[in-house]
């Protein structure tokens, strides 16, 4: 069986930045991965995908973006390319194709069991990340049979739903984003709403990337947060990578059908809540919120009148009764895309290391289990701790304990 200091689960951006680290301090270790570098970017996104964030917030730690278009959106071709790159570059000791089974602790070694064989280390990282497999709801079981079910992990273009009208069900940042392609593609599309985040691409000249670093609100530690559980189920925002709107009101101007919350289906019917007027309104209540923080904290640090003016976007707007039912016998419909989130997938640790919930218990991304750690969670130590822009601090952090646990094991 083959000894590592550490190994690393996950060759995506956080698992390569960790190991650039782990070298530079003379960590041996292995990274194994399912596929290959990048694996979920490359067989879990759409053809059409672009990166939230803007090209600037994207560079992997020791290698900022360097390119043409620093305020542009980067495909997701272009992200794989760059991590290629950055494995080769780093001399990340990466294994493909290597599928981890079980992990189980073993006196003071965890053992991993792989589809290639047995290893064993001092310590393991966790670093599949937050978006390791979708959250279909219960309710998909009571799908009439004819109706096809797809998630944004499985969807590449429009041609892979069979032709008819599609339900999209939630409506956060891949949700809204497909919505908007489908209907461009001339589905019929409806969109069920329920909670969401509203923020303009643009504010005040500048994306909303950029307010959100500056004004430190993508630093704010998950200790200073009032109820982080909450905040870590905050839906990703309504945005696409470019300068299109996909908020609501964009979507109904093109046509789509925009109803509440997918509540249940019976008989062959989708029931919706009729608490849509309220989620929007909240959306918007917050959106202004964040606006107004970001015009207080221009004003004290003095730009503020060298901003253009605060164009904000209008009120969502919402027919006067959006309908509470849609029969899924009628032909109308086709395709349900489950739009619904994702979950981390930690199926393989046969350990005491989760909590009722059954999520993973750590604090900052030290896990509950000695030389156990975490990477890529939402809100694992911040705001950013899910981006490819808080994986340099995030790292840095799990380095530092990781060697203090193996310098003190030593000196035992």
């Amino acid at each position: 069986m083959i000894h590592s200091t550490a190994i690393i689960i996950g060759a995506g951006h956080s698992g390569l930045a960790l190991s650039r680290l782990l070298s530079r301090r003379g960590v041996d270790h292995q990274i194994f991965d399912r596929g290959r570098v990048g694996q979920n970017w490359r067989a879990h996104r759409w053809n059409s995908l672009r990166l939230l964030t803007p090209n600037w917030a994207n560079g992997l730690p020791g290698t900022p973006y360097d390119g043409p278009d620093p305020d542009g959106y980067m495909p997701v071709s272009e992200l794989i390319t760059r991590m290629d790159a950055y494995a080769a570059t780093i001399h990340a000791p990466v294994q493909c194709q290597t599928e981890v089974e079980r992990v189980r602790r073993i006196g003071d070694m965890y053992r991993v069991e792989t589809n290639r064989g047995f290893y064993s280390s001092d310590t393991l990282v966790l670093a599949t990340g937050a978006a390791a497999r979708p959250c279909i709801p219960h309710v998909a079981n009571d799908v009439p049979a004819q109706i096809f079910q797809t998630t944004p992990a499985a969807y590449k273009t429009p041609d892979d739903l069979p032709p008819g009208g599609v339900l999209v069900v939630g409506a956060s940042a891949s949700g809204v984003q497909l919505a908007r392609e489908l209907r461009l593609s001339g589905r019929d599309v409806t969109l069920a709403v329920g909670g969401h985040v509203r923020m303009p691409r643009q504010y005040r000249g500048r994306d909303i990337e950029h307010w959100l670093h500056v004004t430190g609100l993508l630093d704010e530690p998950a200790e200073v947060i009032g109820d982080p559980t909450r905040v870590r189920r905050i839906p990703s925002p309504q945005l696409i990578g470019g300068a299109d709107a996909v908020d609501l009101n964009a979507l109904q101007v093109l046509g789509v059908d925009v109803v509440g919350g997918l509540s249940a289906i019976r008989d062959g019917q989708a029931l919706f809540s009729g608490g849509l007027a309220h989620q929007v309104a909240s959306a918007d209540l917050k959106m202004h919120r964040l606006l107004d923080h970001i015009d207080n904290w221009a004003d004290r640090a003095g730009i503020e009148t060298r901003l253009p003016p605060s164009n904000r976007p209008s009120p969502t707007y919402l027919k006067s009764a959006p309908p509470l039912s849609l029969d899924l016998n009628n032909d109308r419909v086709q395709s349900i895309l489950w739009a619904t989130g994702y979950r981390p997938d930690f199926s393989f640790l046969d350990m005491a290391v989760f909590d009722r919930r059954g999520g993973l218990k750590h604090h900052g991304g030290v896990a509950d289990a000695p030389g156990l750690y975490v990477l890529g969670l939402p809100l694992q130590r911040s705001r950013s701790s899910h981006q490819i822009l808080g994986a340099g601090p995030d790292c840095e952090h799990i380095a530092r304990h990781l060697v203090q646990f193996i310098n003190a094991r030593r000196a035992a």
